[in-house]
């Protein structure tokens, strides 16, 4: 079934398209783009720790493997687990106790997501970086695949650097302060236009 996109995403598409030739085609060239969502917040930033600097399938397969062992993939269950079973999983050693430290972070309250839809996007990055293993892209990856903010503008990102390269600067790829600049055209949505530059890379939807 496909995911309903965000209330926001028809009025966001209709402003970049009347503000950006540029946008006004990507938009158009891919009318059946949605930002989907994975739903559970936890079982989210874990699948992002496992699949950190490995491939996709070899991401599939740990998972299936570490799910397959948890049974239950929950703050409460992953705190209790050892290191050593996790690792006989396939994890790294220092991805384990990434996991452990998210789990921990969940459980005591640190990590509450019944806040975040009070918060501004920085207070939510703010308190996931807190966790090990969880840098800014990754934190900026969830605002966008998960809570579904309308406004992040992800400069850490190859895929974004590449596509505001062919579109805007003839191939020439961007300092992190002039793509930051560039980002300013396209707010109050720059999720939006992020999503478009990166279907004209690869048409294909991905869910982070």
């Amino acid at each position: 079934m496909k995911p309903l996109p965000p209330a926001y995403w028809q009025t966001a598409c209709a402003e970049l398209a009347a503000a950006d030739p540029v946008m006004a085609a990507l938009i158009a060239r891919y009318p059946d783009c949605v930002l989907g969502n994975r739903g559970d917040p936890f079982q989210t930033l874990a699948r992002a720790i496992v699949g950190q600097q490995i491939s996709v399938k070899a991401a599939d397969s740990v998972w299936g493997r570490f799910a397959g062992y948890a049974q239950t993939v929950s703050p409460e269950r992953i705190a209790t687990l050892e290191l050593a079973a996790l690792a006989a999983c396939g994890l790294s050693r220092r991805k384990a106790e990434y996991l452990v430290d998210l789990a921990g972070h969940f459980t005591d309250g640190r990590i509450e997501p019944a806040r975040w839809k009070e918060m501004e996007d920085e207070a939510v990055i703010a308190e996931l970086v807190d966790v090990r293993g969880i840098g800014r892209w990754t934190a900026e990856m969830f605002l966008i695949f998960s809570l579904r903010r309308p406004d992040v503008w992800p400069v850490d990102d190859i895929g974004l650097q590449k596509a505001v390269a062919l579109h805007y600067l003839g191939g020439e790829r961007p300092t992190p302060k002039s793509l930051r600049q560039h980002g300013e055209r396209h707010a109050p949505w720059r999720t939006v236009a992020t999503w478009y530059l990166w279907r004209s890379l690869d048409p294909a939807v991905v869910q982070y």
